[in-house]
């Protein structure tokens, strides 16, 4: 199977049914086909040959689903492109994988010809300026073409070039194949429980891994019916819920407490939506505690939330925490790999970690990338054996459930000591006067580094350090307890929640 068959067995199984809405646009799973095959003769016609990459960097729009298919089936890589990159960031990207030919948003058109203008750029979402570009129109001419069967593909191809988020580092391009990111599909809908009956809402950015992999394609592999929404907005996100009586969607924790907060705004609250359709609220990128859980089962009515743990090496699979554990378990990512994925926590010395014990997190599967685009070191450090080491240190509690402490870059040592940062900010984020909390570790001549807490707080509430240190002087070793405390309006995030720790050392530490 490659991801072409995949859409033509789905094709021959509900071909009528919709696959994508897109506000009161309808694409049924023939007219997906379809218009794949349109794309598909469209992008050789620029250019496009077996084994390129074709950039996409788009809303969520049907353009991306069309121009994804398209580019599989002319035999080429599909490059998810992060729309919100600045044009630095764009060049880097682009220039890494060689992308000749790229679909983009109109309304990102600009950006996108600023960082990559060697690209031959197609316009989706093209509206109003359509008879100005007629000849980069992707809708337009898609729509005009001659249907092509297209290249031969084999399941060991390159599929897909995922470029990490880069919360550590550069980005880097994980190499998927087709077998891999099609092995995605069984994986998740085993883990989830889903079926063809789904209707899954897509709010975050398709184009990073997990709406991508975990829900995107998944759910064509399934059957079942995708709602795309351009761009997350918490209002709107109630209100689709509730009108276009969804089943399951995934995203960070912010992306259910923002809701919260935007429907006091406008003078409702989730409450007032009708959720009964809803089976899985899913979210992923970070942990939640219990209290933070407790608060969405109660304002979501509802006990059926699932965390997922992954990574974009990964495709991206990894482990589950599933309802009946949101509460016991909170804060964990699960006891074990999902169906298909075989889990270790792995000591310094090579042996398996102990309860009690910390490790890092090594992961195995069908679903791993075969490697870094063009940096076989960096994969020679990843990868042992079949396993991927994943760079996340954690422990296992009694029960074997695995709980995150930390990256291994992370770890910030003082006085010798390792101070797990992930344990000290859930610490501080326990405070109602803390909206949000990152902690690093700022370079000392005499103790190594010290613990820096970088602080979002409340609105109106003042904190200090010394009344910080006092709070927690009770539940955390003194050397773990923050030496500094730096206020922030925000902290920077990626588009899937997690904090880019790099970029917030660069701004207070090295300016």
């Amino acid at each position: 199977m490659n991801l072409t068959t995949m859409l033509e067995s789905t094709v021959r199984r509900y071909p009528d049914k919709d696959a994508i809405v897109y506000g009161a646009e309808r694409i049924t799973y023939a007219e997906l086909l379809s218009a794949s095959e349109r794309a598909a003769r469209v992008l050789r016609e620029r250019g496009v040959r077996p084994g390129d990459r074709v950039a996409v960097m788009t809303y969520n729009s049907p353009g991306f689903a069309v121009a994804a298919f398209g580019a599989w089936r002319a035999g080429a890589a599909l490059v998810p492109v992060n729309h919100k990159l600045a044009p630095p960031e764009i060049e880097y990207t682009l220039a890494h994988c060689g992308a000749k030919v790229g679909v983009v948003s109109a309304d990102l058109r600009a950006n996108a010809q600023a960082g990559a203008p060697q690209v031959d750029w197609l316009l989706t979402e093209l509206g109003d300026d359509a008879p100005a570009h007629a000849d980069r129109d992707f809708d337009r001419l898609t729509g005009a073409a001659e249907k092509w069967a297209g290249a031969p593909v084999q399941e060991s191809d390159i599929a897909q070039v995922l470029y990490t988020s880069g919360t550590t580092s550069a980005p880097k391009g994980c190499l998927h194949t087709h077998r891999s990111i099609t092995t995605v599909a069984p994986y998740i809908a085993n883990t989830l429980g889903l079926d063809q009956d789904e209707r899954v809402l897509i709010a975050m950015p398709i184009w990073h891994a997990a709406p991508l992999n975990v829900w995107f394609i998944t759910t064509i592999f399934l059957g079942g019916t995708i709602v795309l929404m351009r761009e997350y907005h918490p209002l709107k996100f109630l209100e689709t819920v509730q009108e276009q009586r969804i089943t399951a969607f995934f995203g960070a924790p912010i992306a259910y407490l923002a809701p919260l907060q935007a429907a006091r705004a406008a003078g409702k609250r989730p409450a007032d939506f009708d959720f009964s359709s809803m089976r899985r609220w899913t979210y992923g990128g970070a942990p939640i505690g219990a209290e933070v859980a407790r608060r969405l089962q109660r304002e979501y009515r509802s006990e059926n939330f699932y965390q997922v743990y992954g990574m974009s090496e990964m495709g991206p699979t990894g482990t589950a925490l599933y309802p009946h554990e949101q509460i016991t378990k909170a804060g964990s990512i699960g006891r074990c790999g999902m169906p298909g994925v075989d889990l270790r926590v792995v000591r310094p010395d090579g042996a398996d970690a102990a309860p009690g014990e910390t490790g890092e997190i090594w992961l195995a599967g069908d679903t791993r990338m075969i490697g870094y685009l063009n940096d076989a070191a960096a994969t020679a450090e990843v990868f042992e054996g079949r396993w991927y080491r994943s760079g996340d240190v954690a422990r296992l509690d009694k029960d074997g459930y695995v709980y995150i402490v930390d990256r291994t870059k992370d770890v910030i040592i003082t006085g010798g000591e390792n101070v797990y940062s992930q344990e000290v900010e859930e610490a501080i984020g326990r405070r109602s006067d803390v909206l949000d909390v990152a902690v690093i570790g700022r370079p000392h001549p005499e103790w190594g580094e010290t613990v820096v807490a970088v602080v979002v707080a409340a609105r109106g509430a003042v904190l200090e350090l010394d009344d910080l240190r006092d709070e927690l002087s009770d539940q955390l070793a003194r050397y773990k307890i923050p030496r500094e405390l730096v206020l922030v309006d925000e902290l920077p995030r990626n588009p899937s929640g997690k904090l880019t720790k790099h970029v917030l050392r660069k701004q207070l530490i090295t300016g």
